[in-house]
């Protein structure tokens, strides 16, 4: 007799198929592949968490600038490696409107989104000093991340920040870059999974430890302005985005168009690199990739050529349409997506109520914000433990594990989940306690 909404035989059936024995291991991707059969077997529909897909319209301005490059004739040409002007220089305008920086616009690159981004930095940062072979993860962080260093070959480290907030982040920090290998840091701000944001003394810390040790910052802002505490979405209006770009000038942004701008399916983002490492020389580069000494030439002639050729030319348009409307404040992107913070108060009232807990609870001692991720545990269960037993109540999402958390619990994304599944999410917690309460 089955006492769960979903049959415990069918899960673990599944899970034995995937090779899957322990889900603390197990990737997003994996998780979604059978999260997949198990509904096309049950008939069931999960709620889904275990994956940020966008779930909001895509920005209409985008959608029909995209309709009409196409119809312009654009797919018949091959793009620009650097990236189509306009959207190099609006680009640029969104950067100085929304987090006040100075940038040029020759060093914004379209990349296949900020995956591509991600990779084509990874290689390059990696290879410009031999005695720097190390790229230092401020987690918990986007777990495919290490996924592109694991492919890649090149060596990373990483820590927990939960402890290390304020000035004890600069001890921590110090303890690793004085060692002299680490090449890069890199971290999301919002956070991916914990949702926590770096405060303006973090960045200044980071940024000033960038330049004692010459170390290269990444910042990956996949969630651009999505901390809903503050209003970040009113061009050339304080309070801005904020950034490490403030501190330093050896840094790399990722700004992305999947979640900001609900465009994940056209796979663009930008990376942007700062001024003064754009044309940066480093001898070690022409050595290993031929071509340029220049960090810049090296990221779009040698490295971006080779992996793609290009960013999809009709997409470009896309963008920089979405970026020109928000740009002369036509397009109030940050409004179009706090559906996801709303989403997430809701359902973090129901795990709490059903006797879960939020792992990451705080920005140092501000409540933490309500967004696209949230953090879950339950007394007396691992996170694996607690993703599989889930899995037979119909609820999906990743273990911290994964991301370089020292925690033991999940994180749950609220993007996949409607509104119209809250009352089922909700059952089926009340299910999982009344089975699980001590």
């Amino acid at each position: 007799m089955n006492s769960t909404p979903i049959n415990k035989e069918v899960v673990n059936n599944k899970l034995q198929l995937c090779e899957i024995t322990n889900l603390a291991d197990t990737s997003i991707r994996d998780v979604v592949r059978v999260v997949n059969m198990i509904e096309e077997e049950t008939g069931e529909k999960f709620v889904r968490m275990e994956m940020g897909v966008p779930s909001l319209e895509p920005a209409k301005v985008g959608v029909e600038a995209e309709k009409q490059a196409l119809d312009n004739g654009v797919a018949a040409a091959y793009p620009m490696l650097e990236g189509v002007k306009m959207l190099k220089q609006e680009a640029s305008r969104f950067i100085k409107s929304f987090m006040d920086i100075n940038l040029k616009p020759e060093g914004i690159v379209p990349t296949v989104g900020s995956m591509q981004g991600g990779f084509a930095a990874f290689m390059t940062i990696a290879a410009c000093d031999k005695q720097k072979d190390t790229i230092l993860f401020i987690d918990p962080g986007f777990p495919v991340q290490k996924t592109q260093l694991d492919v890649l070959n090149q060596k990373y480290v990483s820590f927990d920040v939960y402890d290390y907030r304020g000035e004890k982040l600069r001890e921590k920090l110090e303890a690793f870059l004085s060692k002299g290998n680490i090449a890069a840091m890199i971290y999301s701000n919002p956070n991916n999974p914990a949702w926590i944001c770096l405060t303006q003394q973090e960045l200044q810390i980071i940024g000033e430890l960038s330049k004692k040790y010459d170390v290269t910052v990444i910042e990956d802002l996949a969630y651009f302005a999505m901390d809903f505490r503050s209003d970040l979405g009113t061009p050339n209006v304080a309070p801005f985005q904020p950034t490490v770009a403030k501190y330093t000038d050896n840094y790399i942004l990722m700004i992305s168009s999947s979640k900001v701008f609900s465009y994940a399916g056209q796979r663009i983002g930008l990376l942007c690199i700062s001024d003064g490492l754009f044309h940066r020389k480093f001898a070690n580069l022409k050595e290993r990739f031929g071509g340029s000494e220049e960090f810049g030439y090296t990221v779009i002639y040698r490295i971006i050529y080779t992996l793609s050729s290009g960013v999809s030319h009709s997409a470009q348009y896309a963008l920089a349409a979405m970026l020109k409307a928000a740009n002369d404040g036509d397009f109030d992107f940050v409004s179009e997506v706090k559906e996801y913070g709303e989403r997430a108060k809701i359902m973090k009232k129901l795990f709490v109520e059903n006797g879960f807990h939020i792992i990451y609870d705080k920005d140092m001692d501000k409540p933490l914000a309500n967004g696209f991720y949230f953090t879950i545990g339950y007394p007396g269960m691992t996170g694996g433990e607690l993703a599989k037993e889930l899995l037979y109540y119909g609820i999906s999402a990743i273990c911290l594990d994964e991301t370089g958390s020292l925690k033991q619990g999940l994180r749950a994304c609220v993007s996949q989940v409607r509104r119209n599944q809250f009352e089922d999410l909700e059952n089926r917690l009340k299910a999982f306690s009344k089975t699980h309460q001590k």
